[in-house]
């Protein structure tokens, strides 16, 4: 199938495209061509009516060629003999005077972690309208306080293949769906919004049933009128219990960029120099795997052509491993872990995270909550911002609760939590038993580029996190 995207279709001949590539990476340490190929489409309901509709087709190549530290990378959108040969000449500026080994190629693998079937065309352009018609009528008339509905559908489809040096060959075919559904609820003057959605490396079916897309609205309504009751957040440092599921995006954020082979290799990361020392509390076991069946974080092979794996980072609290790619890896003497990205043929791979998550315990999620004397439930999140070499972070809550003797109490607005990567994990004191991953809605931005990635966690306890809020 890539044979007829990447060279039938276009002037691009096999033989003469992989002496091009073979020549210009003479003498490097590493590099390939990465040839890119997809489909996406994007539909936006808002305002009862339909607000937007794009399908775009995008193709193009990079040509990257590193040598030690140095990488020379050019990239076009046309795939053609002449703008491959333009591209191997600026690559080859990187090897002036200098000249390595070329590093052995990427393992192999049988594995097949998604079908190939394109999504887009499982549904008409009426069909998937009139679906989102429904979605906006469903929820406005579940209750007469819903003042706003906006629901989305997104599809992508991608094949990709890289041409390392020697002729070898590797590719993906790489579906991604996703379904949205945001809600305004309002009493009075007072309005507030509650938001869900599901998405994976599959085919729309699953997601656009009936009663999966309800339960999605149902979510995000439910989400809205529990923020209308909201009271005031308190201030100041108490206890803080982290609900299963989507929550894992304050683990992504404030330790696992962290732990990504880049940034240690360069000792910016709070945790560079310590394998094999103890970052967490007892029990806190964090795993990068990015080899889940469709899940949103999951590749087949990385955007180097590296089968993903399941790395163990962090193992009952002890440090003992980082996310790598080739060149990463290759520098710091350790092994690729499949976690080489890019968010498109214009971009360079970097270390990046596919789905990452912390690993169940043994305690009952209602122990947990009886156990806090005075703090705060904490079930979603929106955004976050967090410093890699310190580890600080700052996260904003879109739905948590107060907790007084061990009872679940009013709903809270403006709650934002604020702590340190490092530090915060040797402050989880109890593991809940009902691990959970998120919907499938997670995306991951980095040095400007963004990518689908997962997350996860069970309920913990985090005793002492400072809690920022406007009310006593």
């Amino acid at each position: 199938m890539t044979e007829s995207l990447f060279f039938s279709r276009t002037d691009l001949d096999p033989e003469r495209t992989r002496r091009i590539v073979d020549e210009a990476l003479s003498g490097a340490d590493d590099g390939e061509l990465y040839l890119e190929y997809s489909q996406s489409e994007s539909f936006v309901f808002d305002d009862n009516r339909l607000k937007s509709a794009s399908y775009n087709v995008d193709q193009g190549f990079g040509l990257r060629a590193v040598i030690g530290e140095s990488t020379g990378y050019a990239h076009a959108s046309e795939l053609s003999e002449s703008a491959l040969k333009r591209s191997a000449e600026a690559v080859q500026a990187v090897k002036t005077g200098r000249s390595g080994v070329l590093a052995e190629g990427p393992r192999r693998t049988n594995a097949k972690l998604y079908a190939e079937e394109n999504p887009l065309g499982a549904l008409s352009f009426g069909e998937k309208t009139k679906l989102l018609e429904e979605i906006n009528a469903y929820a406005r008339a579940k209750d007469p306080r819903v003042r706003q509905v906006s629901a989305s559908i997104s599809g992508e489809w991608s094949a990709i293949e890289i041409i390392r040096p020697g002729g070898e060959i590797l590719r993906d075919i790489r579906p991604l769906v996703r379904i949205n559904v945001s809600v305004t609820a309002g009493d009075g003057d007072r309005q507030e919004s509650g938001s869900y959605g599901a998405g994976g490396r599959e085919g729309y079916a699953r997601f656009l049933a009936a009663d999966a897309w309800r339960g999605y609205v149902d979510e995000a309504l439910r989400q809205a009128l529990v923020n209308l009751e909201a009271e005031a957040a308190p201030a100041g440092e108490m206890e803080v219990v982290l609900g299963p599921g989507w929550t894992g995006i304050l683990l992504h954020e404030a330790v696992g960029h962290g732990l990504e082979g880049d940034f240690n290799r360069k000792k910016t990361s709070a945790f560079a120099g310590r394998l094999g020392e103890r970052v967490a509390a007892p029990g806190v076991t964090v795993v990068d795997d990015g080899a889940l069946n469709a899940r949103r974080g999951s590749l087949t092979i990385d955007d180097e052509g590296t089968p993903t794996s399941r790395t163990v980072l962090i193992e009952d609290g002890v440090l003992k491993g980082y996310m790598q790619d080739r060149l990463n890896a290759r520098l710091m003497g350790m092994e690729a872990t499949g976690n080489g990205r890019r968010e498109s043929f214009a971009c360079q791979p970097m270390p990046r995270m596919t789905n990452t998550f912390m690993l169940a315990g043994d305690r009952e999620p209602e122990e947990i909550i009886r156990s806090v004397k005075d703090g705060i439930y904490a079930v979603n999140f929106a955004g976050g911002q967090v410093d890699i070499t310190s580890g600080k972070f700052v996260f904003n809550c879109t739905e948590a609760y107060r907790v007084k003797n061990g009872v679940i109490g009013a709903p809270l607005k403006n709650v934002a939590l604020i702590g340190d990567g490092p530090s915060v994990l040797t402050k989880v004191s109890m593991i809940g038993n009902d691990f959970k991953l998120d919907p499938g809605v997670g995306v991951c931005g980095k040095a400007g580029q963004g990518v689908p990635v997962g997350v996860g966690q069970p309920t913990i306890k985090i005793d002492g996190l400072t809690v920022g809020g406007s009310g006593a």
